[in-house]
């Protein structure tokens, strides 16, 4: 409430107002309010009798006989302090509109009154007229720019407005008068950690505990910030203090059970969530980060029944409707998965990871279809929202452009490139000159593929008319199981590098087989595809020439292969083009689902290729041959997810293909 005033008047009127006013600055304001009624006995139309008398009645939770006071007032002097004091009864009894009104005529009685437009834009914030209050408080810090309440105030509104940078400009000019807030060292640490900038949010967040430490939000925003640098276990850490000051504190609970998700220590982060659900049984988000953990320890049906107590608690929840989904297709309940999906989208139409994961499968379920027209879904998730090319050039999907140039971009990857390289020569047929852009370690490989003028990605781009992401041609040509270009080989090995190679190797005494058992450790699902090698030894015990085709092998593996006898040649493969001249040599290769597969289908050598139950969509289901590659057969887990027993099976197939040769 604003500051209490006084005008000339009679002596002795004016000595009892000013013992009045004395009163009720003293918080006596009954004998404050009695003094102001005597002197409206005396002068009943008094403008500052009424007006304070009003004060009085307002602060003593009389708000209908204060706004009528502090009308009547005005009645006799209209002046900004007391529209001021109007607007904040107006506000008290729920009539914002009003109040703001009454803040608007006391700006206009004095266009420098500091209160009128704070309150004001604290007001239009609360009826989210934001812009109103942004402006608001413009107009107050064209006043005060440097009053730190105002600052932090406008600061916050900016953070809700999601204009992080000017936010943190007024946040840093509060901080210039009052460095040792921790509350603006706060909400400053928050707009950091919006946008991205953690290391700066983590500073933040640091110095606002260090002013008041035991702070459970800036806690867990501060682990918040930390796992999103990647260390997970100091986030735990930061989670444990903030339990320490509140055990129960839900959203803690779940945000250090999520940490340790990260770190892998999955039985700690079910036994976690566990701890959540049995103080918060009802706790919906519990229930789905369960189901997470569940799903990484590929206990599906378990992390299904989490799902649905998710869901049951909140059936909007899409998150656990997409999450469902992926626990469905790994029991082999495809439809079933795919609806999930489709529920998860219908709550959330802009759930990218939903909609991607149905096209998967629907290209998993040969529905080419709808599969290749929901692949481009992938331009809106992570991580390849981050390679979308944003080309000034139209998107090729099979306009005629004969005589047009048209680029053609690798996007993800080696294998991937080698598998859609095949539609390159169907762009180049349609009479296009065809720019293939490829990473830089199948450059020499692509350069035998026709029709195209290769270049690798890190050289300047001609110009062009056209553009089209590789993985997009299947969409343009409207490719079906049935339509796949088969056309093998459409790779060759260079013949001076196959000449090489057969020096190394010298005179065939017996079968060659090539044996590629992991791909990169930094694919997102490396511990289901690759193998350890020790599992293969198996497949060795046969009268073959065996050669691995890692270009690098995993610690300890040099000294078993040696044992074994196994011909490493990982120092000789310097790009593509040298392992296609080695494998050009070999009567077999086997391999996991990695690019060396992908090579072989595409030169035509035959390949023999170990699969999950559930493997990339490519593989499609229930088949042990490939529409992609005719020299390929497959060898799938079943539903038990156990290697040994396909490696059996290899190891037998192998020995039937040996005796014979």
């Amino acid at each position: 409430m604003a500051s209490l005033a006084s005008s000339a008047a009679g002596d002795g009127f004016q000595a009892t107002l000013q013992q009045a006013i004395a009163l009720h600055q003293q918080g006596r304001l009954g004998e404050a309010a009695e003094l102001y009624r005597t002197l409206l006995a005396m002068r009943p139309d008094d403008p500052n009798a009424l007006h304070l008398l009003g004060l009085v009645r307002f602060a003593t939770g009389a708000a209908d006989e204060a706004l009528t006071l502090i009308d009547g007032a005005l009645r006799g002097c209209s002046s900004a302090q007391m529209l001021l004091n109007r607007g904040l009864v107006l506000n008290a009894l729920n009539r914002p509109l009003d109040a703001v009104a009454s803040f608007d005529q006391a700006i206009l009685r004095d266009r420098n009154f500091l209160e009128a437009y704070s309150n004001r834009a604290i007001l239009l914030a609360a009826l989210g007229r934001r812009d109103d209050a942004l402006e608001s408080y413009r107009q107050a810090l064209r006043i005060a720019p440097d009053e730190p309440v105002l600052l932090f105030n406008y600061g916050n509104l900016l953070k809700d407005a999601g204009r992080g940078d000017e936010a943190l400009a007024a946040y840093d000019a509060a901080l210039k008068a009052r460095p040792d807030a921790a509350e603006i060292h706060l909400e400053r640490a928050d707009v950091l950690r919006e946008m991205k900038r953690y290391d700066e949010a983590l500073a933040s967040y640091d110095r606002a505990l260090s002013l008041r430490g035991g702070d459970v939000e800036a806690l867990c925003n501060r682990g918040l910030a930390l796992d999103a640098l990647g260390r997970h276990g100091e986030a735990v850490e930061s989670y444990d203090r903030a339990l320490a000051l509140r055990p129960d504190e839900a959203i803690v609970l779940r945000n250090r059970g999520c940490a340790l998700i990260n770190l892998k220590r999955l039985d700690e982060a079910l036994a976690a969530f566990d701890a959540i659900l049995t103080r918060h049984p009802q706790d919906a988000e519990a229930h789905y980060n369960r189901g997470n953990v569940l799903l990484q320890q590929e206990r599906f049906a378990d992390a299904l029944a989490s799902y649905d107590a998710a869901l049951a608690v909140r059936p909007d929840l899409a998150e656990a409707h997409n999450n469902h989904g992926l626990a469905l297709k790994e029991l082999d309940r495809f439809d079933d998965s795919a609806a999930s999906h489709r529920r998860a989208y219908a709550h959330d139409p802009g759930h990218v990871e939903a909609r991607w994961n149905e096209a998967l499968m629907q290209l998993l379920t040969d529905d080419y279809e709808h599969g290749w027209a929901g692949y481009e879904w992938r331009w809106h998730k992570e991580p390849l929202i981050r390679a979308w090319r944003d080309f000034p050039q139209p998107l090729w999907r099979g306009e005629p452009i004969s005589g047009r140039t048209i680029l053609i971009h690798s996007e993800q990857g080696l294998g991937d490139t080698i598998q859609f390289s095949r539609y390159v020569p169907l762009v180049a047929a349609t009479g296009a000159r065809v720019i293939f852009e490829v990473q830089p370690p199948l450059l020499r490989l692509m350069q035998g593929l026709g029709g195209a003028e290769v270049i690798a990605r890190s050289d300047a781009l001609p110009d062009f008319d056209w553009q089209c992401p590789l993985l997009s041609l299947p969409l343009a040509f409207g490719t079906r199981i049935e339509t796949i270009p088969a056309d093998i080989p459409y790779l060759h090995a260079a013949a001076d590098l196959a000449r090489g190679w057969t020096q190394r190797l010298g005179a065939k005494r017996r079968p060659r087989i090539g044996l590629a058992w992991a791909g990169s450790t930094d694919h997102r699902n490396d511990h289901n595809r690759s193998i350890a090698l020790a599992k293969f030894l198996p497949l060795l015990d046969v009268d073959a020439d065996v050669v691995s085709l890692q270009k690098i092998v995993r610690p300890g593996e040099d000294a078993l292969l040696a044992l074994r006898g196994i011909l490493n040649v990982g120092d000789a493969l310097g790009d593509f083009a040298d392992t296609a001249a080695l494998v050009a040599q070999l009567d077999l290769v086997i391999s996991v689902d990695t690019s060396v597969a992908h090579l072989a289908g595409a030169l035509g050598v035959p390949v023999w290729l170990l699969v999950t139950h559930i493997p990339d969509w490519r593989w499609l289901i229930g088949r042990d041959d490939s529409p992609w590659y005719p020299s390929a057969r497959i060898f799938r887990q079943d539903a038990a997810r156990d290697w040994d027993a396909v490696v059996a099976r290899v190891k037998r197939a192998l020995a039937d293909v040996v005796s014979r040769s």
